[in-house]
């Protein structure tokens, strides 16, 4: 039943996602026909998709003059800066990036190239102060704390998190589950806990699993439930964001090292039973792991995930470039471009679990390192005691 209701949920999700990306199409198409060309722009749907943003975007309303009407869920814009003071506003108030506001501007792709900025220091979706003349001020230096897409994403996902596990957990305290055979979202989920606590927490933590068993759970269904709201369409892919990635793997950083001794750090810096000379060698590699290890946590789910939606859009993208070309190729190519995406938009899905327990699974195998020494450290006691 489950299962059925999920299929549905992906089925009336993927229906509208195709909505969205057809409304355009035939606005497009009638454009074309009247005379006007309207380049679809692969570049700027794609990263409009993968980057935060300062809005929700919603759908392009294609004008018969050429012109297009963005409609989109502004969100607000808080700055600060000590020449300035607080600011806060909606970022429907910059137009997409057509106008200015209480003297900042919301940088869009074409504003940087119109004002020849550097593209490294600046990019779309900054906001910059400007002085009088409209020129960007530099001496103003801005702190922008803004409730952008992603953020606004999380905390829906929190929330939904939050309410499902508290739901969960009020039905075990009755006794459901318990006393009983556990029903509807506790079936659901059980499996899942208890998959994680023998596959991922006892086989990499030994004795002390219970002790990183919440942790452990918590990332798993953290990222998962991310994963899952990221995959509906009109969403932001807030797991494919290297800031929240970043976030994460700093947090189990900051977790293995508190579960070190001097044990581990013995192995780091004198490692046993290795020659003199290959120590000069092997030492720096192993202090150079310890940051390595949650790098790769961080790089590993950032990448996967923009990986998946960069795809998903590239294969959509082409019935829009083809159709750019002929009409007629546009139509030809929308029922194979349309195929695969549904083909990957499942697999994505599963990415989306493989993901979560990969991220949990390294963090338990990291931190089972950390506390290697203290097990081959009790286990020496117990032999000393028998």
């Amino acid at each position: 039943m489950v299962l059925g209701w999920f299929k549905s949920l992906l089925v009336a999700g993927f229906s509208v996602f195709l909505l969205f990306v057809f409304n355009p199409a035939m606005a497009q198409e009638d454009t074309l026909h009247k005379g006007v060309k309207n380049e679809f722009n692969a570049k700027e749907i794609i990263f409009g998709h993968v980057l935060n943003n300062h809005d929700f975007h919603v759908i392009d309303i294609v004008h018969d003059d050429g012109g297009k009407h963005r409609v989109s869920i502004p969100l607000p814009i808080i700055l600060y800066s000590k020449q300035r003071g607080l600011e806060s506003f909606m970022s429907s108030n910059f137009h997409h990036g057509e106008r200015t506001y209480r003297g900042y501007m919301l940088l869009t792709d074409e504003k940087i190239a119109e004002l020849k900025l550097d593209p490294i220091k600046y990019s779309a979706q900054d906001i910059v102060a400007i002085d009088a003349a409209g020129n960007i001020d530099p001496f103003v230096r801005i702190y922008d704390v803004s409730i952008t897409r992603n953020v606004v994403q999380m905390l829906i996902a929190l929330g939904l998190f939050t309410w499902v596990m508290l739901a969960i957990a009020k039905k075990y305290k009755e006794g459901h589950g318990v006393i009983s055979a556990p029903k509807g979202s506790q079936s659901l989920l059980e499996p899942v806990i208890t998959f994680v606590r023998d596959e991922v927490a006892k086989p990499n933590l030994g004795g002390s699993y219970e002790k990183y068993l919440p942790f452990l759970l918590t990332i798993f269904f953290f990222i998962l439930i991310n994963n899952i709201v990221g995959l509906i369409p009109g969403s932001a892919n807030v797991t494919g964001n290297i800031a929240f990635t970043a976030v994460l793997g700093v947090i189990a950083f900051i977790v293995i090292l508190f579960s070190t001794d001097k044990h581990y750090w013995a192995h780091i810096f004198n490692p046993p039973g290795v020659p003199l000379g290959v120590k000069f060698i092997l030492v720096p590699v192993e202090f150079i792991s310890v940051f390595i290890k949650p790098f790769a946590l961080i790089i590993r789910l950032f990448a996967n995930m923009v990986a998946g939606h960069i795809i998903i859009i590239c294969l959509i993208s082409l019935i829009f470039i083809f159709g750019n070309m002929n009409k007629y190729a546009g139509w030809g190519t929308a029922p194979f471009s349309i195929a695969f995406t549904v083909f990957i938009y499942f697999i994505e899905v599963l990415v989306a679990f493989i993901q979560a327990f990969i991220f949990a699974m390294l963090t338990a195998v990291f931190i089972g390192q950390a506390i290697e020494g203290k097990h081959h450290k009790s286990g020496h006691d117990d032999a000393v005691m028998v």
